[in-house]
This record gives structure tokens, sequence and C-alpha cells, in this order.
């Protein structure tokens, strides 16, 4: 059923005029709702097959199946085919020994079919890329899980799968070693990983076994520092806390949630260290204020974007600390949004708009996905994900 509720209380919003914006999704709310039901006001969390714990990730495979990275359950949730009814039961579980249970690395030691604090996950060829962040390495699977339990067949980050530690124990990390890992990205056969807590992306041009390392680099001069912004002050190379991977309309997007911007690069760089070319959510190169320094945002700023995907020609990214969607159709310096879901207008912010959650409101959305005209939502602050057609 699509019924929009609205909030319960006004919204917080700039004084004087501001935008409403074209509706990114559609305004009729979301087609499905996974985790969450309207007359819980305070639902329980305890692990079920349809019970989740601030997902932040998801991912529409275009194999029709539907997997989630249940974060604070440490768990991925796989439905064969995506869900058409609200709070339909998960198929599959990885991570866990069953669907009602729960803990780090199933509250033993880490291993290919274990997770701690999973997030950001994508399709990989015809399988799947996870990022395990809390055990500092990248899961792949050659082909789409089909049962529950099903370990992975390449570990990435460490150099055995019972390996949890971040850049291997090590104070610096090299071109095999990875920490805290947040967001996964396949670009035509390239595996790019958003390599948050050495602010970094990594590229591998084939990964093909464990312990792989990296072809390339952005956000550090090399391999072996892990500075913020490359060392400096703020500009078009370095990173803060890089964490959503896209590829739209021929350019290179990466949220760097910790600058309050997304970078884009003119296709995928075909050498380390190369810096951006434009940038959104940020004035210039120099710029890394939430909202551009305003406590109000509007449609060319962001607070803290964790996530970006692709739907419609559309660049779309979760505005995470504003609770909102944000929709560009053009590529261009500091160019303001023209799409908007979450929020009433470019000037609002708040979770749930300042009110009760409703079915079109969203709290910290977190991870992205895309198929078709299809886009899912990890709405993690709510516990739930969403599946949401794009307006018309």
């Amino acid at each position: 059923m699509r019924v929009a509720i609205s909030p319960s209380f006004e919204p917080v919003k700039a004084p004087g005029s501001v935008t409403a914006g074209a509706p990114l999704l559609d305004p009729a709310g979301p087609r499905v709702v996974l985790g969450w039901t309207a007359e819980a006001l305070a639902a329980p969390i305890e692990p079920s097959p349809s019970v989740l714990f601030g997902p932040r990730g998801v991912c529409l495979h275009p194999d029709g199946s539907l997997w989630v990275a249940d974060t604070g359950h440490h768990r991925l949730l796989g439905w064969r085919r995506a869900p058409r009814a609200d709070n339909a039961p998960a198929d599959f579980v990885i991570g866990q020994p069953d669907f009602g249970r729960e803990g780090r690395n199933a509250k033993g030691g880490a291993g290919a079919d274990t997770l701690n604090v999973p997030t950001g996950l994508c399709a990989w060829g015809a399988g799947l890329a996870v990022a395990d962040a809390w055990n500092h390495r990248v899961l792949l699977w050659r082909e789409t899980p089909r049962d529950s339990h099903q370990p992975a067949d390449i570990v990435l980050g460490q150099d055995s799968p019972a390996g949890m530690l971040a850049n291997r124990g090590a104070d610096l990390p090299e071109a095999a070693t990875l920490h805290w890992p947040y967001g996964v990205a396949d670009l035509d056969g390239r595996l790019l990983v958003a390599d948050s807590g050495n602010r970094r992306v990594l590229i591998w041009e084939n990964p093909e076994h464990s312990g792989q390392p990296a072809d390339r680099v952005l956000g550090q001069r090399d391999f072996v520092t892990r500075d913020e912004n490359a060392g400096g002050p703020v500009g078009a190379m370095g990173m803060r806390w890089p964490h959503g991977i896209a590829f739209w309309q021929g350019r290179l997007a990466v949220s760097d949630a910790g600058n309050n911007r997304i970078m884009l690069w003119d296709g995928l760089p075909p050498r380390s260290a190369a810096p951006c070319g434009l940038l959104l959510g940020q004035a210039d190169f120099a710029a890394c204020d939430h909202n551009m320094g305003a406590y109000y945002p509007d449609a060319a700023a962001v607070n803290m974007p964790y996530a970006v995907t692709v739907a419609g020609g559309l660049l779309i990214a979760a505005d995470t600390a504003n609770s909102r969607l944000l929709g560009w159709s053009r590529p261009a310096m500091t160019a303001p949004a023209e799409r908007l879901t979450g929020q009433p207008d470019f000037a609002s912010k708040g979770d749930n708009a300042w009110g009760l959650p409703a079915r079109d409101t969203l709290c910290w959305p977190y991870g992205l996905s895309a198929l078709g005209r299809q886009v899912a939502v990890a709405d993690s602050g709510n516990n739930r994900v969403l599946l949401w057609d794009l307006a018309s």
C-alpha cells in the first residue's frame, strides 16, 4: 500500500523565501518498506528475518535479488527477488548462524562468512561485494549467494579470512591493507573501495585472489600515508571521509562526507593522486563546512553526504545529516540540486522533518542503490529500507 503520512510537527527551515524543488522520488511514498510499521513507534530490534537495526547498505542486484547490510545485527540479509510487500522476510542470512542471532563475527573469530559492522555493498559482476568495515576488509562473492552462510570467495584487506586488524596491525597502510572501508563500487569490472579510515579510495583493475594489492589510489600521494586531506589544507586531491562511489555522465563521483562535499573527476583517473575537477556541496576546493557554513541548508549545500547512486540520468546523494535525498541532472561546479525528497523544501532539515517517523520521511539515510527507475534507501536512523520509484 502506498500511503504518504505527513510529519506531525512543522519542520525547521530558514526564514524568508525558500525553494521547494521538484520531487526526486515518487511523492506518493515508497512502494515497499522493510523493517518498519507505522503502528510501532518503539519497535523491538531483536533480529529476525524481517527486523533491521541501523542498516547502512543496500543493493538492488541486476539478477533481481535484494541485499541489505543489516549493520547493527552484523549480518547480510538477502531476498531472492526484491520484495513487493512491506516487511517481507528475508530468504538468506550471512554472518550469523540463524535469523535470531546477532553479535560481531557471530560472537567468535573472523572468517569468510562472518561480519563486523557491514556497510556498503554492491553488485560485483555476477556476484556481490561487501565492505566489512570493522573487520577492515572487503568480501567478494563471484556469484550472488544462493543460500545462507555461504562464505566469500575473495577477502581483500587481510592476509587471511581470520585477519581483522586495521592495516593488518601496522601503523601505516599499504596497497593491500584497509582501515574502516565503508563503500564499494564496481565500475566496468574495476573494484573501487572507499577506504575511509585511511582517507583514500583504492582501485583494483581486476581483483582475482585474496590479499591482492590495489593498483591505484586517490586521496593520497602514495599507498603508505593516511593523513586527512593528504596532509595539507582542504583541496582537490585529498579527502577526509570518503564513503560513497558512483559513475555519472562520464564522471567518477565520490562523496567525501568529512569535507561535506561530492568530488567529481572527468572519467576514471588513470593515475594515482589525481585531483578532482569539480565539486558539489562547496563553493570552492578549500571549503569544507557543513551546509557551506550556514545553519540551514539550501539546494547547493550538503551536510555529511554518505552515499551516491545514479538513476534516470540523475546523480542522487544521501545528504545524511540533513535527512534528505538530493538529485542533480548536470555536473557543474557548485551546481544546486534540482530535485529533493525527505524535506518539504531545500531550506528545511531535521530527522523525519522534526516529526514522528512516517512512511515518506527520512532519518539519516546512509546507503543507496538504484536499478532502472527504482531506488533503494537504507534509512538507517529509522531502522528500515525503502524501495521507492523515481518521480515522473
